[in-house]
């Protein structure tokens, strides 16, 4: 056997193992057994989404007496709502109900995952809270991740306001920048095109993102802001990274002034 064939070889046999192996790097879920019990100083209630058989959504839902609306929070690749969930605060200390939800596999929530039902999950989750909620009262937030996820479900519905906190222009280029050897378009079960389904969104979005984001750099937000300027408020944190932007105070005040609308 030749060079040429051996490295043919190896560089299928690499292709194979990224194509199984994929979800342990892009998933890294804290899963929590299902009697565990959440405990926060805030009211809050916890939230069973009956999908389908076999398929629950877990979430947490902090609520305020008189609520000026309801933010729907999609979280990123890690941990599961009880780490996510004291964000919760930097939303209803400005008068507003939070709904955080983990994906399937991530702390309570079970099924199996794959980027079509995980969609599907959080339109269904969406569509309950419209049977409780006026849609103009609904907020779309997503975080890292979570921004593919909320600008899907902004494009397919009319919640008032989407925000995005250190988005991806698509998640097949976050791949690309770290592997770029590898045929992505190919490989990748997940492509989440934040990309395209923004050009679907109605609300007005506004982007957060830091200037020294390494993991997700800031060329993915202007490249989103640059489809519709009219339309995609981008807002800059000089220094900030991708998982230390509530650690600046300019991110608490572009929060609330977001919401005072």
């Amino acid at each position: 056997m030749g060079t040429i064939e051996i490295v043919i070889i190896a560089y299928l046999a690499i292709l194979l193992i990224a194509y199984l192996v994929q979800e342990k790097f892009i998933f890294k879920p804290e899963k929590l057994p299902q009697d565990f019990t959440y405990q926060y100083e805030a009211p809050f209630e916890e939230l069973f989404f009956d999908v389908a058989p076999g398929v629950r959504i877990n979430g947490l839902h902090f609520y305020c007496k008189e609520p000026k609306g309801l933010i729907l929070y999609f979280h990123g690749n890690t941990r599961s709502i009880k780490g996510w969930a004291k964000y919760a605060k930097d939303f209803y200390r400005y008068n507003y109900d939070v709904i955080l939800v983990d994906y399937r596999g991530f702390g309570k929530s079970t099924g199996k995952r794959s980027e079509k039902e995980m969609l599907k999950d959080m339109q269904w989750v969406y569509l309950k809270l419209l049977e409780k909620y006026p849609e103009e009262h609904l907020l779309v937030y997503g975080r890292s991740m979570g921004s593919g996820f909320a600008t899907k479900i902004a494009a397919d519905n009319r919640p008032r306001y989407l925000i995005l906190d250190a988005p991806y222009y698509s998640f097949i280029k976050v791949a690309e920048r770290f592997t770029p050897f590898l045929p992505h378009r190919i490989l990748l079960r997940y492509h989440l095109r934040t990309d395209r389904w923004i050009t679907r969104v109605q609300c007005h979005t506004y982007i957060i993102h830091g200037t020294r984001d390494w993991l997700i750099p800031i060329k993915h937000s202007k490249k989103l802001q640059a489809i519709n300027p009219r339309k995609i408020t981008l807002i800059t944190i000089e220094g900030g990274g991708h998982n230390n932007l509530p650690s600046f105070p300019e991110y608490h005040n572009f929060i609330r002034d977001i919401l005072k609308y």
